[in-house]
């Protein structure tokens, strides 16, 4: 397991930035919004939640998809437990999790029962979290699971490649449900190109905000 942690910046004293790939983690007009645009538009959730539904990631960063995800199941009044996965190489201090969560009021109570938690794997009522530290590049060769939708969320692909290689590509396809689903903040040809390769049917839509283009794909 690798023990590098996430070296931060705060801009605007409220956003961190990733130091090692000079890059935000999240959107600096509205990260909640970008979030629910990109990766639950994007993967047509919440309309497919079912007891049981896998969602995985790549880059949990400071944990917002998922807190994202979880209340969108609670106000979809989804039945039963969802899981997620999330694949993560710099996990960022629970105390600096905090900070940057607090910009979100929305998610202010979910976000303080993840902070509890010491901001990592854990079970909650009605959501079980995995968070699996490590080179995404060795560790989702591992697993074992199977995801129904995924966020790739990695820093952007021109500052962190390795994580949107097709090698990588075509391990997230390997763990996906038939039918199941992708979603990306980045329209980068070589990503889109990865996804095809790997069986993914892939469209270009509109992105969040300044972004003009986003992708999302169906496998199969």
């Amino acid at each position: 397991m690798q023990d590098q942690r996430a070296e931060l910046e705060w801009r605007e004293g409220r956003v961190p930035v990733s130091v090692r790939f000079d890059d935000p983690y999240f959107s600096l007009d509205n990260g909640l919004a970008e979030t629910r645009h990109v990766f639950l538009d994007g993967n047509d959730l919440p309309a497919r939640f079912v007891d049981g539904f896998h969602i995985a990631e790549l880059g949990f960063g400071t944990g917002l998809n998922f807190l994202t995800a979880w209340m969108a199941w609670r106000d979809a009044g989804a039945p039963g437990r969802f899981r997620f996965t999330s694949f993560e190489a710099f996990p960022m201090d629970v105390e600096a999790m905090e900070t940057a969560l607090g910009a979100f009021p929305e998610v202010a109570e979910l976000a303080a029962q993840l902070v509890a938690a010491g901001g990592g794997s854990a079970e909650f009522d009605d959501a079980t979290l995995t968070v699996v530290e490590g080179d995404a590049r060795e560790t989702l060769a591992a697993w074992q699971g199977r995801a129904d939708a995924w966020f790739l969320d990695g820093f952007s692909p021109a500052k962190n490649p390795e994580l949107w290689g097709a090698d990588l590509m075509a391990e997230v396809a390997a763990r996906t449900v038939p039918a199941g689903t992708v979603a990306t903040y980045t329209a980068a040809g070589f990503v889109r190109r990865g996804l095809e390769e790997a069986g993914f049917t892939v469209t270009r839509v509109p992105g969040f905000g300044r972004k003009r283009h986003m992708t999302r794909g169906v496998l199969g």
